[in-house]
C-alpha cells in the first residue's frame, strides 16, 4: 500500500507555475559549457587569422618606432588609436559569437525566465548539513561521475590531437614568418575544436538527466494534490454552506413570487412549477419558482393560501423542472402544452367569476416531445 506522503503525482500546472516563478527549471550546465567552447573554437576558424595578422601588425607598429614618436607623448594616443582599430573588428566579430553561444546554452532547455526569488539570499544554502547532503547524495555521485567522465575524454581527445598534429607542430619553425604563426592559430583553432567537441557526449546526457531530476523535484504526493485542489476549489465545508445561503437566498425569492404566479403546475406530490405570463408582452411564460418534495409541498401551500390555481399534470411539470431554470422562459417546444394550461386556468377563472360556463377537464395528454418527458 503506497504511502500519501511518497511523490507519486506527476506536477499539477500550479505547481509548474509556482516552480517557474521561483526560478525552479532545468538547466544543463554542460550543454551552456559545450556551446560556449564549441562557439568559441568555430569563432577563431573564422577570424583566428584575422586576430593574429591583427596582433603583428599592432607589435610590427609598436616595435619599429622612431627617435622622434619616443620623445613623443602624443605617439601613446595614435598607437592605441591604432590598435583598436585593427583589433576591433575580429574580436567583437569572436565575442559575438561567444556571446550568442553563451545566450542559447543557458536558455535552449527550460527557456529563457527571469525570476527574482531565485537570486535572493537563502538561509538554507548556508546550511551545513544541507550541504554535505548535496555532495554526498544521488546528484552529488552524479556531478562526480561527470566530472571524472570530462576528465577522461577530455584527456584521451588531448593526447589524439597532439598526436594528430605533432607533426605539423614540429615543422612550424621551418616555415616562413609570419606564415607559420598563421599556421600555428590555425593548428590551435583545430585542436581546440576538436577537444571541445569531445564535450558533446557529455552534454547529451546531461540534458535528459536534468530534465528527469527537474521533474522529479516537481513530483507531488497525493496529499499535496488534494491539498491544492482543496486550496483552489474552496474547503468542502465552506462550500456547502455557501450552497446552502444561496439556497434559502433562492428559496425566500421563490416563496415570494409563487403568490404572483398565473398557475401552478403539479407532479402532484413531487414536482411543482410556478408560471407567470404577461398577456400583454410578447415573451414565453416564465418559471418564477419551482420546487421538489418538500419544497414542491411547500409552494403548493403558498400558492392555496393566496389563491393561485393549481393545475395536476405529472409529465409537464416535471419538463418543465428539468428543462428550464428560474426566471427563464420555457422552451419553444413546450408552447403548446403550457398555453393549453393557461387558457384552462382563464376559463376557469372566468366560470368562477360568473362570466362562462365551466371549462372541460384538461386533457391528461398534452403536446409534450418525447425528448423533454421524464
Amino acid at each position: 500500500m503506497s504511502d500519501a506522503n511518497e511523490k507519486t503525482e506527476d506536477p499539477t500546472s500550479k505547481k509548474k507555475s509556482s516552480a517557474l516563478k521561483k526560478g525552479q527549471i532545468a538547466r544543463s550546465r554542460e550543454l551552456a559549457t559545450t556551446l560556449v567552447l564549441i562557439g568559441s573554437a568555430t569563432a577563431l576558424l573564422f577570424v583566428g587569422k584575422d586576430i593574429g595578422m591583427a596582433l603583428y601588425r599592432v607589435m610590427q607598429r609598436a616595435f619599429t618606432l622612431s627617435r622622434e614618436e619616443t620623445y613623443d607623448f602624443s605617439h601613446g594616443f595614435q598607437l592605441l588609436d591604432h590598435t583598436i582599430s585593427q583589433v576591433a573588428g575580429p574580436v567583437l566579430f569572436y565575442m559575438m559569437i561567444v556571446l550568442i553561444a553563451g545566450v542559447y546554452g543557458n536558455t535552449a532547455l527550460g527557456g529563457y525566465n527571469f525570476a527574482i526569488d531565485s537570486a535572493a539570499p537563502k538561509a538554507s544554502k548556508l546550511n551545513p548539513l544541507k550541504g554535505l547532503k548535496r555532495m554526498f547524495g544521488i546528484n552529488g555521485i552524479v556531478e562526480l561521475l561527470k566530472a571524472l567522465a570530462k576528465f577522461v575524454v577530455v584527456a584521451f581527445t588531448t593526447y589524439f590531437v597532439l598526436k594528430m598534429f605533432m607533426d605539423e607542430a614540429l615543422h612550424l619553425d621551418m616555415e616562413l614568418y609570419p606564415l607559420n604563426m598563421i599556421h600555428a592559430l590555425e593548428l590551435l583553432a583545430w585542436a581546440f575544436l576538436i577537444i571541445c567537441c569531445s564535450m558533446i557526449p557529455i552534454a547529451i546526457f546531461d540534458v535528459p538527466y536534468q530534465k528527469f531530476k527537474h521533474e522529479k523535484e516537481l513530483k507531488m504526493s497525493k496529499q499535496e494534490v488534494k491539498d491544492e485542489r482543496k486550496n483552489a476549489e474552496g474547503d468542502p465545508q465552506v462550500k456547502s454552506r455557501i450552497r446552502k445561503l444561496q439556497f434559502q437566498a433562492a428559496a425566500k425569492r421563490m416563496m415570494k413570487a409563487v403568490p404572483t404566479a398565473d398557475v401552478i403546475v403539479t407532479n402532484p406530490t413531487h414536482f411543482s412549477v410556478a408560471l407567470t405570463y404577461d398577456q400583454e408582452g410578447n415573451r414565453a411564460p416564465i418559471v418564477v419558482a419551482k420546487g421538489q418534495d418538500e419544497m414542491a409541498m411547500h409552494i403548493r401551500k403558498i400558492a392555496s393560501a393566496h389563491g393561485v390555481p393549481l393545475v395536476a399534470s405529472p409529465m409537464l411539470a416535471r419538463a418543465i423542472y428539468y428543462s428550464t431554470e428560474l426566471d427563464q422562459s420555457i422552451p419553444d417546444k413546450l408552447f403548446m402544452a403550457v398555453a393549453q394550461v393557461l387558457a384552462y386556468v382563464y376559463q376557469l377563472k372566468a366560470w368562477h367569476g360568473g362570466k362562462g360556463r365551466k371549462p372541460a377537464p384538461l386533457k391528461k395528454d398534452l403536446p409534450i416531445p418525447p425528448e423533454l418527458r421524464r
